[in-house]
């Protein structure tokens, strides 16, 4: 019999001396159903020498075989390395654990160069020899057989023919969401697991059920044993947390071993999170996704707690809800005036949560399926291995070996054309954009490790030769990344042509959409991806290359402009400030498009923009009102947010309404309200994160001296923590003076001197330094005879 089938997870059992791969899948009448495939076996491949007899060298590989995982087959085959064919053995064996160790004795025989696909993981490999897509539909031939105990399913199938997708990512119409928050209780700051009790779980479901599990004084055993019962009884596919791999289900996990329980919440009995790859928690039979991964990948959020997330993506106002300290919660819990306080901001933290999953999932679900990872490692894994994959899938595809991953120095090289921009405002400026840029010199010129020749002659007629570096190209055959980007572009044109049937607001236009832009990240990571040094397919000459020629690219684009008369304000890699004149943008972009073989467009026009001397530094007002700023130091993560949000006004005043004495009054008006107390404390904390250990510092900076009163008090303080402090009044050195923040309850302790001086008036600076304004002038009132206006910092472009 056949099935339809929405793949969720897969995983791996040894049972006996068999390796059984289990599938863990939806079916489209909503049955939660298992697959088992107990087929398939692990192997991987061995190189020999051209020279050598295969079955001589096979001989000696059937010689190492052990009973416990005999070697079952030693099969020649031939295969490509590189772009170039090679001899190989597949050799398979029986228990996936046997791979590594049959790798390292292979390894040492003379005749053997190489042994490959030996690190692939045995779940894994399934996935990549079948091209299944987790968060996709699928066909499989199969046999149902009785449920076995272990599992909770509605059905159970045993794969016994062929399975494939078939094409189609919409996920089933009930699929189960919950999202979870916990509260913890501890009188010593930072809460340890091994003693300080869960007080609140909070959990809401896509059906939109809303429930908290409360705790009788400090005993959490019955909080956390209704929550497992919970999970079971409603029985969700996907659950979601904010930090929940780094804190929530660690802390579970501990509390549950603390209170003799077991905290079985997977399909599979006994199923309890476990750490697995790339550090996300792991759930037999569901998928946990933490969202804070995503919220990672956010550079506009300085601080990324749940709050200001949420905020930022508009899931819910920072300013309407309860925002509580951890270290208050004891005194909360313990007054039945606040508990109530506590509780809704447990509720909103799990509203905040399930709205951010509402944000984030559709294109995590894509991101899955084109990149073969499933949807609880797709998050947790670097952009780098989410590419890494997919170049995988694609080699197999091609029979293409996939090279080991090996660990080398990291060797720096040029990067890309950032011009020295004209200073000043500049009125009706257009950002020009090429389409793909280093993705479309990757393919122009055949770019990638299988196509590089570092040896022999290079000569025009046979090879691409980089500019500068003159890193040599083979023109043809087509190379492994050339067809792997061509797929991919012409698959995001194919999903953007698709996605004008559809109106912008209907399910089908959203789920397109977010495929389009997972495939535009992955293409847009191939450059960077051969210049990273932990890279399956590294070659620090392609991506030296493809910087080079877009150097060259950009240059000539630049010298086309200024001959036909258009002026160029700025560049930056592959982008271009220009004055929008649209006959001659037009002919600009006719030029690239003929002469060089690029696509380039507007992507945006700011009606006024400021740039000062420095590089990728400036502030625009956009057509719709919005202002961009970019590169300013007052949004690095040093910086409190009042420095970021005096800057953003003052860029906000000056380019809307044109108005320096404006701008200057709103400063000294942020001044009078720090010396009054009337800034929030939240805004005055500065953040700064850990990179070591407390005891290798030796300078005293501020954050650290926080870090160490933190740790006198109590607190778990570890490498990669971010730090707030604010600086307080008082004698001796600033990092003498910077408390932890949730040690400032009084503004009228804030060293209000300091802020101005090295926060306030330095962000403002940076910007009205510009039109003559001193930081006497920001202190004082000042008379304006004399002052320039706006105007006359105004290009006439």
């Amino acid at each position: 019999m056949e099935i339809e089938f929405y793949l969720l997870d897969v995983t791996y059992e040894v049972v006996g001396k068999e390796p059984h791969v289990i599938l863990w899948g939806i079916t489209r009448n909503g049955e939660r159903v298992v697959l088992r495939d107990r087929r398939f076996r692990p192997y991987f491949y061995a190189i020999i020498n051209e020279r050598i007899d295969a079955e001589t060298v096979a001989r000696k590989i059937r010689s190492f075989s052990e009973a416990e995982s005999p070697i079952i087959e030693v099969k020649p085959t031939e295969k490509k390395y590189f772009g170039k064919p090679v001899k190989a053995l597949r050799i398979t064996t029986v228990i996936p654990e046997y791979v590594r160790r049959y790798r390292e004795r292979i390894r040492e025989i003379s005749e053997v160069v190489d042994v490959l696909e030996a690190d692939i993981r045995f779940s894994m490999r399934y996935l990549l020899d079948h091209g299944l897509e987790p968060c996709g539909w699928h066909i499989a031939e199969v046999m149902e057989t009785p449920v076995p105990a272990k599992y909770r399913a509605t059905r159970f199938y045993e794969v016994v023919s062929s399975i494939k997708p078939i094409g189609d990512t919409r996920p089933p119409r009930d699929l189960r969401v919950m999202a979870f928050d916990i509260e913890v209780y501890s009188e010593t700051g930072t809460p340890h697991p091994e003693r300080d009790p869960v007080i609140i779980i909070g959990v809401k479901t896509s059906s939109g059920e809303v429930k908290q599990f409360i705790a009788e004084e400090l005993s959490d055993k019955e909080v956390i044993t209704e929550f497992t019962d919970y999970i079971l009884r409603y029985d969700p596919d996907i659950i979601v947390g904010y930090n929940s791999s780094r804190f929530d289900w660690p802390y579970l996990m501990e509390r549950a071993r603390v209170n003799n329980l077991k905290l079985d919440v997977g399909r599979r009995r006994d199923g309890q999170p476990s750490q697995s790859t790339y550090g996300h928690i792991s759930i037999p039979g569901r998928i946990h996704v933490d969202l804070l991964n995503f919220a990672e990948e956010i550079p506009e959020v300085k601080l990324k707690s749940l709050d200001i997330v949420a905020d930022y993506l508009g899931v819910m106002k920072r300013s309407e809800r309860v925002l509580i300290d951890y270290i208050e919660f004891p005194r909360y819990w313990r007054d039945p005036a606040r508990k109530p306080l506590l509780l809704r901001y447990n509720l909103e933290d799990v509203e905040s949560t399930m709205g951010l999953a509402e944000k984030f999932l559709p294109f995590a679900m894509q991101l899955s399926s084109i990149t073969g990872l499933p949807l609880d490692q797709v998050g947790a894994a670097s952009v780098g291995n989410r590419l890494e994959w997919f170049l995988m899938r694609e080699a197999f595809r091609r029979d293409e070996l996939i090279p080991n991953r090996i660990e080398k120095e990291a060797e720096p090289y040029k990067g890309a054309v950032v011009l020295q921009p004209l200073p000043g405002i500049h009125e009706n400026i257009a950002v020009l954009d090429f389409t793909s840029m280093y993705p479309n010199i990757m393919i122009k010129y055949n770019i990638g490790p299988d196509t590089i020749i570092r040896e022999g002659i290079c000569s025009e007629s046979e090879h691409y030769v980089a500019p500068e570096v003159k890193h040599c190209f083979l023109r043809e055959p087509p190379g492994f990344f050339k067809g792997v980007l061509q797929t991919l572009l012409s698959l995001r044109k194919q999903i953007r042509g698709e996605m004008k049937k559809y109106k912008t607001d209907s399910p089908e236009y959203r789920l397109l959409d977010e495929r389009q832009k997972a495939i535009k990240v992955l293409a847009n990571a191939t450059y960077g991806y051969m210049g990273w040094v932990a890279a399956r397919w590294y070659c620090k000459e392609c991506a030296e290359a493809v910087t080079a020629w877009g150097r060259k690219t950009i240059l000539s684009v630049i010298d086309y402009a200024r001959v036909i008369g258009l002026k160029v304000i700025y560049g930056d890699t592959d982008s271009l400030f220009v004055e929008n004149i649209p006959d001659k943008i037009t002919r600009l972009s006719e030029y690239v498009e003929r002469e060089l073989g690029f696509e380039i467009k507007i992507d945006k026009v700011y009606k006024r923009v400021f740039f000062t001397e420095a590089k990728k530094r400036y502030a625009g007002l956009l057509e719709d009102g919005r202002v961009d700023i970019v590169g300013f130091e007052a949004v690095r993560g040093d910086w409190a947010e009042i420095a970021k949000e005096v800057q953003e006004k003052v860029t906000e005043i000056l380019l809307s309404e044109k108005n320096i004495e404006k701008a200057i009054e709103y400063v000294r008006n942020t001044i009078a309200e720090l010396n009054q107390g009337r800034i929030p404390l939240e805004k005055l904390i500065i953040w700064k994160t850990l990179t070591k250990s407390i005891e290798e510092y030796e300078a005293e900076a501020p954050h650290v001296n926080a870090a160490r009163k933190m740790k006198r008090m109590g607190m778990k303080i570890e490498v990669g923590d971010k730090i707030g402090y604010i600086v307080v009044k008082g004698s001796g050195k600033i990092s003498d003076r910077a408390e932890p923040y949730m040690f400032v309850k009084d503004p009228k302790l804030v060293d209000t001197i300091y802020y101005i001086d090295h926060q306030i008036i330095p962000a403002a600076l940076r910007i009205l330094e510009y039109f003559g304004v001193t930081d006497t002038q920001l202190k004082r009132v000042a008379s304006t005879a004399g002052r320039k206006s706006l105007f006359d910092y105004t290009k006439k472009t």
